[in-house]
């Protein structure tokens, strides 16, 4: 009897399984439709065996009309700079702007200046060599001619590392990947000229990097891959290391093959160009460039600021947004997502969170490891990311977030994409042939073929213009 009953139990047991694992398909499975036909297609394709697919599509009211797996939560890598990038217009308006200055701790007199000059960075991400060549400019027609002091670089608004704990090691020495500081020149990058070796597995040569970067030994380890085996370099560094690892393959015949490395210290970086810039220009300088980080790291300071020389505006948040959206550039969106945390005294995170919970949207899943999508533990549901194009475009800043975003020929899609090995993810608008408008997102993960997921991405985006 004990064991009969034992067996009815296990029986029922096996069937309330099945059941559940039958409804868990179906609730999972493609909507009948002609999306969904696309959906079940690309699944039978061999490189798309264990990927996850997440769609949402909404109408012009924001209400979901479509979807496959949106609130399941995916990494989104760089359509994640979206949620950034509204959030930064809508909280400071698009002609905003960053500001640097270059300070000194004594007054100009005869043309000398007896302390330091310090270049107090506001988190400005676009300040370039062209910059500073104006900043000498300027100097020259204060009368300056020399400088007794140090040049300093201070990025000290962003406390904390350049680089985010979650990037990857083979990230952070790559010019993708370069490190975030409230001083940066150059986006913190060094364009770095190899030539590869006569025949494959022949080591290849280091030539130069440019803008120099100082105070760094370079170990080059790269070797010569096969011709057309494209760039296969990669750069091992860290924060304020001394040396930068070149390892990896440069193709066969390439020519000079170029590079780019994030630099290792970034306020020391910005000084030391500065101050080359001023000798070049006929202003002798006594002091050496110095990083604020180091002088304090040794136990000392930086010394107060008695006036102001310059006052250097960045480009506005318009101008800033829409490169980050045409280049999906990681150091210009980190700066903007790291200042939005100092500004109002909060992890960049919270801040995010609470701006658009006060326009109605409370994100569910949503995990902000940075702001710009580098890290693989972001993650975000494709609904809320579909929902936050909808609330920012129709915001109040909801015609230039518009614009700001990569365009097809004909205007028919604005979108911003991202990708990431075994990651893809397109989120924008998509107005149909009958004249409707739709926000979407699709978020493609785990895949091995990135060539099947395009052609799902020119199917979807194909089937919602004839919508």
């Amino acid at each position: 009897m004990k064991n009969a009953f034992l067996c009815l139990l296990l029986a029922a047991l096996a069937a309330l399984l099945v059941l559940h694992f039958r409804d868990d398909r179906e609730s999972h499975a493609p909507p009948a439709t002609a999306l969904g036909q696309i959906f079940q297609q690309v699944f039978e394709e061999p490189g798309m065996k264990g990927a996850a697919i997440g769609f949402c599509l909404l109408d012009a009211q924001g209400q979901v009309i479509e979807e496959l797996n949106s609130q399941t939560a995916f990494i989104p890598a760089s359509t994640l700079k979206t949620l950034t990038t509204a959030t930064a217009l809508e909280k400071w308006g698009p002609d905003h702007r960053l500001e640097t200055t270059v300070i000194t701790t004594a007054p100009i007199q005869e043309g000398r200046l007896t302390g330091d000059v310090i270049i107090r960075g506001g988190g400005d991400p676009m300040l370039s060599l062209n910059d500073l060549e104006g900043w000498v400019l300027t100097l020259l027609q204060k009368g300056v001619k020399r400088i007794q002091g140090r040049i300093i670089g201070d990025g000290s608004l962003f406390p904390g590392s350049i680089y985010d704990d979650f990037w990857n090691w083979g990230d952070i020495g790559n010019g993708y990947g370069s490190g975030v500081s409230g001083l940066n020149l150059e986006h913190n990058r060094s364009l770095i000229r190899i030539r590869p070796g006569e025949e494959v597995g022949a080591k290849a040569m280091f030539l130069v990097a440019n803008p120099q970067v100082p105070n760094v030994q370079w170990v080059n380890e790269a070797t010569t891959g096969a011709a057309n085996s494209g760039d296969g370099v990669v750069i091992h560094g860290g924060e304020r290391t001394g040396v930068l690892h070149l390892r990896g393959t440069v193709p066969l015949s390439a020519g000079n093959f170029e590079v780019t490395a994030a630099v290792p210290d970034p306020e020391l970086y910005a000084a030391h160009h500065l101050r080359v810039l001023l000798v070049d220009a006929g202003i002798e300088v006594d002091g050496e460039a110095a990083s604020a980080s180091e002088l304090r790291n040794a136990g000392g300071s930086v010394p107060e600021a008695s006036e102001i020389l310059i006052k250097h505006a960045s480009p506005t948040l318009r101008e800033i947004v829409t490169s980050i959206h045409a280049t999906s550039d990681n150091h210009e969106t980190e700066c903007l997502y790291r200042l939005l945390g100092v500004r109002e005294g909060k992890s960049s995170d919270e801040v995010l969170r609470a701006h658009w919970q006060s326009r109605g949207l409370v994100f569910e899943g949503l995990r902000m490891e940075d702001g710009c999508g580098l890290a693989r533990a972001d993650f975000i549901r494709p609904l809320d990311l579909a929902r936050l194009q909808h609330v920012a475009g129709t915001g109040p800043q909801g015609a230039v977030y518009r614009e700001s975003l990569l365009a097809t020929e004909d205007g028919s899609v604005r979108w911003k994409g991202g990708a990431m090995s075994g990651v893809r993810s397109y989120t924008g608008y998509v107005k149909s042939a009958s004249g409707g408008e739709f926000c979407f997102a699709l978020m493609v993960n785990h895949f091995a073929d990135a060539q099947a997921v395009a052609r799902l991405r020119e199917a979807v985006l194909g089937a919602l213009k004839t919508r």
